[in-house]
């Protein structure tokens, strides 16, 4: 699939059309690639992503105190959840890496996918300014919002298994890659969380191997709280 091709999807994938191309094409392209590239993007992006998903949780949970909602927030715009977002966007298809990020498989790194994201979402700030940059955002993350138990801590799976375990002086759990499934630009992961007491394994399948560990310990989580 051509470049043209695969930014068209990307920006159908996102909701907005970019009047400005090289906009876009400038929250594409790491540093690897060259000198205009998008770091500058990324730095906007963090705050409007930060100050969007802040609104969200503003509106959707109106009892919840300042640190409860700061530990929700923490939780969402985080690099994990910004890469799986990035995955299932396809994003990685898109980017312009240098020639060593190439090899090395740079369009599947956590890091350069969340923050070519926060780049997207500077890019369509600077265009168009922040009502637009937060649709973007809330379109992506509202569905996320909507998942949130209130009642939950806020941690994620892998560390309220972690510390589930640990009140109950049980061992630690272990993370084993079952399988990777589908093209190279289009991978699933598949891993099973293995606990050794109570003997039990769980598993999980997502568009990263940590997001197919957190899924894995969500199940574990859940069959110990039953």
């Amino acid at each position: 699939m051509n470049n043209a091709l695969l930014t068209q999807r990307l920006q159908q994938a996102l909701g907005y059309t970019f009047l400005r191309p090289e906009l876009l094409l400038q929250a594409l392209t790491h540093r690897s690639y060259g000198a205009a590239n998008n770091e500058r993007l990324e730095f906007l992006g963090d705050s409007v992503l930060n100050c969007a998903v802040a609104r969200a949780l503003y509106d959707t949970f109106p009892d919840l105190p300042e640190g409860s909602l700061s530990r929700l927030r923490a939780n969402l715009v985080r690099q994990e959840t910004l890469a799986d977002i990035a995955a299932a966007l396809k994003l990685g298809d898109s980017l312009r890496l240098g020639e060593g990020e190439l090899k090395s498989g740079g369009y599947r790194r956590p890091s350069i996918l969340a923050d070519a994201l926060e780049s997207l979402f500077g890019a369509v700030f600077l265009e168009a300014g922040f009502e637009a940059a937060e649709r973007v955002v809330r379109g992506l993350f509202d569905p996320l919002v909507a998942q949130i138990d209130p009642r939950a801590s806020g941690k994620d799976p892998k560390t309220q298994l972690q510390e589930l375990l640990q009140a109950r002086r049980l061992p630690l759990p272990t993370y084993q890659l079952v399988s990777t499934e589908g093209e190279a630009h289009d991978q699933s992961f598949v891993v099973d969380c293995v606990l050794a007491k109570p003997a039990f394994s769980a598993r999980g399948i997502g568009k990263s191997r940590r997001a197919a560990e957190q899924e894995a310990a969500r199940q574990a989580c859940a069959h110990l709280q039953k």
